[in-house]
């Protein structure tokens, strides 16, 4: 064979070996790289949580939530979730969150005290005792769970009970302002306004006396006349215009007379009638 004729075998060798080489590779079926799933969510680390409870009740139900959903089995998102959704107001979803967290330790006395603060501030102690009732008695020393039973048991005109378990809170927690509080706005209720400004004066005279216990001072104050000393209380706390509002709206009570006030609303940061304030327990 000659020279030429053997490069060109060798050539045409070579084309063939190529094409089915490409062939095959055409014909071999694709595979894509396998899609890694993304990784499971974890919860927030403790200086996350800790910087959400400085935040706003809407920002708070919603962190809090979604911790909720990564692991429904965390109590202590269950309790703050419920306790942001009470503080907007949502009473009934308070109510349920808290019953929750007692499917996963049904001897929480957080979750307990939330159950009783939810139904409360909607209106419906009654729903509330026997949860407050249980946590009382998981925590014998623990002050808030009678403070808030006195709160509950006033609500269904238990008086003598509301006032048994206000007494026995300030036995474990003496001067206790919250409890001091409770007990004033019960005196303010039935109309006893001097015994209220006793009672709101001890309690604003703790150093852990909060803004809600010197407001309701001054509202005390306020409703029997003594609208000078209210007004320096009040200034020392809010901006002139909510001051000024609700000097307006007690000098509407006093000197109109509480007939011709019932249908006023009160100012947004004032208590619109003195039956309904309860705000400063609620907590």
């Amino acid at each position: 064979m000659s020279r030429t004729r053997r490069l060109a075998a060798t050539l045409s060798l070579v084309l063939v070996a190529t094409l089915a080489s490409a062939a095959h590779a055409q014909s071999a079926p694709q595979t894509s790289p396998v899609a890694e799933a993304p990784p499971p969510r974890l919860p927030a680390d403790a200086a996350t949580r800790a910087a959400y409870e400085r935040t706003d009740a809407l920002s708070r139900s919603i962190f809090w939530g979604q911790e909720n959903t990564i692991n429904p089995m965390d109590p202590v998102a269950g309790v703050k979730m419920a306790q942001a959704l009470r503080e907007m107001g949502q009473y009934d979803r308070a109510a349920e969150t808290a019953e929750s967290v007692l499917t996963v330790q049904p001897q929480n006395t957080e979750a307990m005290l939330e159950i009783g603060r939810a139904h409360i501030a909607r209106g419906q102690a009654f729903y509330g005792i026997s949860a407050l009732e249980r946590a009382r008695d998981a925590s014998r020393r623990d002050w808030r769970p009678l403070s808030l039973l006195g709160v509950a048991y006033q609500q269904v005109r238990r008086f003598d009970d509301a006032n048994t378990a206000w007494h026995t809170a300030l036995s474990l927690s003496p001067e206790q302002p919250e409890v001091l509080t409770n007990m004033a706005m019960a005196r303010m209720g039935s109309g006893d306004m001097a015994e209220a400004e006793i009672l709101l004066r001890r309690a604003a005279a703790q150093p852990n006396a909060s803004l809600q216990v010197r407001q309701n001072l001054a509202l005390a104050l306020g409703l029997q006349g003594k609208i000078s000393e209210a007004e320096t209380i009040l200034r020392r706390d809010l901006p002139p215009e909510l001051v000024d509002q609700n000097l307006a709206w007690l000098a509407q009570r006093t000197q109109g007379g509480q007939g011709a006030a019932q249908n006023t609303p009160a100012p947004a940061s004032a208590p619109p009638s003195t039956a309904r304030s309860w705000d400063s327990l609620n907590r």
